[in-house]
């Protein structure tokens, strides 16, 4: 016999659970399918969550934020050990899956433990080893948000303790004393720079000529230099051809020829959707050879009607914060909920040590389009924040159009970069232009206050361009 209700969501993570909390607000029945242990999906358990919290205990333990006023000897713990790092992620996971428990409780969702998998294009069979007898469940909508787990190259062994992916890195014994990073995405390059704060000697493979390309080319370029004031070596335009492992650590084989000798080899390929267990077919739907599943991109309705996927399991951007956005509007879709779709503007940030984070256009993007553009920089070490927080390599760069003066893009590298992009992002999705942030008062002393100084860069700079056509 199986349970009937308006909405089932396989996967909990952030897409899915507010996909479900949005269809439970509709006073819509809500069934949330998700594994053992895993409640809060990839984001709560392995991805998101334990990754950044990681970034937050190696930032305090190594004291990297405090050097520059306390001297490059500086720590709060000299000898780091997993233990101390992994203690600050297993409690924040602990209060997530509390907070995610709690929230599907309250909303009246129910929740059922184990492997979802398509019997028919509405029913879902729930498999837990724990149980003799499997549960199904039907919904009039499904929604997937299943995530993904990390790729894993053919031909590469391995082992969980010498050679790794992004998930096994919170399962390390010791911190390793070099470490060789294959991909430099952005979860290669954010992990590159915790280690590499906390003493690895790093070396990055990228088969391309360049990280993180997506990103304005001068950000990226003071990303790279502070990494390499960390001791990280970059191989660009290299490939790994093999992997040896001995008792003393790993050897890396590169096709140029080069070896590189480290203890610990982690490997960052991009991300596989998982949806080998849904038994796809029985709905009617197939995925790509990267385990994605296409959907409309602005219902996020699959080609079977009825059936919705959102967050990582369809690709880019593949982030937590656009997978919450996904999940609410495929609901809200599903159930016939006026909505504006999904926001053009949708920030980037990548939790390295120094952040990056931007939103809007590149410098690239602008010249390409030719759309005239100006510059203006605020540079932490100018402000008095800056100063005390002990940053004087931060920056923020405002790019404006000069026919009307609206912000076009901000692109912010350092300390709170994450969260002073959404400043910029408000001025840009009201239409407003640099004359707001010229006369806005902001408090004294904040990196915010970048913002004004970077907008009166630019005002300086067409004023000069303005007296010279005079």
């Amino acid at each position: 016999m199986s349970v009937e209700y308006d909405l089932v969501v396989i996967g909990s993570g952030p897409g899915g659970q507010k996909a479900a909390i949005a269809a439970a607000k509709l006073g819509k029945s809500v069934a949330v399918i998700e594994r053992g242990q895993m409640l809060g999906g990839v984001c709560v358990q392995t991805g998101t969550i334990p990754s950044k919290t990681l970034r937050e205990a190696v930032l305090y333990l190594t004291g990297m934020s405090q050097r520059e006023l306390y001297g490059a000897s500086y720590r709060v713990k000299d000898k780091i050990t997993p233990a101390d790092l992994l203690a600050r992620t297993e409690h924040v996971i602990r209060k997530e899956v509390d907070v995610v428990r709690n929230q599907l409780m309250r909303n009246g969702i129910e929740l059922y433990v184990g492997h979802g998998r398509f019997i028919d294009e509405h029913t879902v069979e729930v498999e837990d080893p724990t149980r003799a007898e499997h549960i199904t469940v039907s919904g009039r909508y499904i929604i997937i948000a299943t995530g993904t787990k990390p790729a894993r190259p053919a031909g590469v062994e391995f082992d969980e303790n010498r050679v790794l992916d992004s998930d096994g890195i919170l399962d390390l014994k010791t911190i390793p004393g070099s470490m060789v990073v294959v991909g430099a995405g952005v979860i290669g390059i954010e992990y590159a720079s915790m280690f590499a704060a906390l003493g690895t000697k790093v070396t990055v493979v990228e088969k391309r000529d360049t990280m993180l390309d997506f990103c304005d080319p001068e950000i990226v370029e003071a990303l790279r230099f502070h990494l390499r004031d960390l001791a990280v070596t970059f191989r660009f335009g290299e490939e790994v051809t093999a992997v040896d492992v001995g008792s003393a650590g790993t050897v890396t084989t590169l096709a140029s020829g080069k070896q590189i000798p480290a203890e610990t080899v982690m490997y960052s390929a991009g991300r596989q959707g998982q949806t080998d267990h849904l038994d796809l077919a029985n709905a009617g739907l197939e995925a790509d050879n990267r385990g994605r599943i296409f959907v409309d991109e602005k219902t996020f309705q699959s080609k079977v009607d009825h059936i919705y996927a959102v967050g990582d399991v369809i690709g880019f951007p593949a982030l937590a914060a656009t997978s919450m956005e996904q999940g609410r509007l495929a609901a809200y879709h599903a159930f016939g909920e006026p909505t504006a779709g999904m926001t053009v503007l949708q920030p980037i940030g990548i939790y390295s040590i120094p952040e990056v984070s931007y939103v809007g256009a590149t410098e690239v993007d602008l010249t390409k389009a030719a759309v005239p553009y100006e510059v203006g920089v605020s540079r932490y070490r100018e402000l008095a924040r800056g100063q005390i927080a002990g940053d004087s390599y931060g920056m923020l760069k405002l790019l404006v159009s000069t026919e009307d003066l609206r912000v076009l893009g901000v692109h912010i590298f350092g300390t709170a970069a994450t969260e002073l992009v959404h400043i910029g992002q408000a001025v840009m999705g009201c239409g407003g232009t640099i004359e707001y942030l010229v006369d806005a008062v902001f408090n004294y002393p904040t990196f915010s206050e970048a913002y004004k100084v970077a907008a009166l860069d630019v005002m300086n700079k067409l004023r000069a361009l303005n007296q010279f056509r005079r």
